[in-house]
């Protein structure tokens, strides 16, 4: 049963997480209207990086995870809209450690996806863009950019 596997990798993370996780990051299961807790999807949310233009800001992230986790990896969503190069106009995240097929492990972690995530919002990967406009302005125009 492969959703035991995945339910309890997740409390095992969640465990972890509650015991030691990285300064000014949030991640926690969503509680449903009964009081009982999602482990299938987390809230998170991970401060902008120091020295960076992200530092100051807190952005929120959601992962979803599937009954094949962690066989197949979580997606990561920003709000809808989130301009950056390597964010689907639809909010998710891409991720070379989140693709299935190439970067993506078993043994990583929510906290590494996470870390991961705030080092890609100030280091974008041009071959791999995900938004035509925010990767264009990237790559022509670095201070409009940066400016929105």
């Amino acid at each position: 049963m492969s959703g035991g596997i995945a339910r309890g990798r997740l409390a095992e993370e969640r465990k972890a997480w509650r015991k030691n996780h990285p300064h000014g990051f949030v991640a926690r299961p969503e509680t449903c209207a009964d009081g009982a807790l999602n482990l299938m999807v987390w809230q998170c949310t991970l401060p902008g990086k120091v020295g960076t233009d992200w530092e100051g800001g807190f952005y929120p992230v959601a992962i979803h995870f599937t009954e094949d986790y962690p066989s197949k990896p979580p997606k990561c969503k920003f709000p809808q809209g989130f301009f950056h190069p390597n964010v689907y106009p639809s909010g998710t995240v891409c991720l070379s450690i989140l693709n299935e097929d190439s970067g993506w492990r078993p043994a990583i972690t929510v906290k590494q996806i996470l870390v991961g995530i705030q080092e890609l919002l100030d280091a974008p990967n041009p071959a791999d863009p995900a938004q035509t406009e925010a990767y264009q302005l990237f790559i022509q125009d670095p201070v409009e950019y940066k400016r929105r």
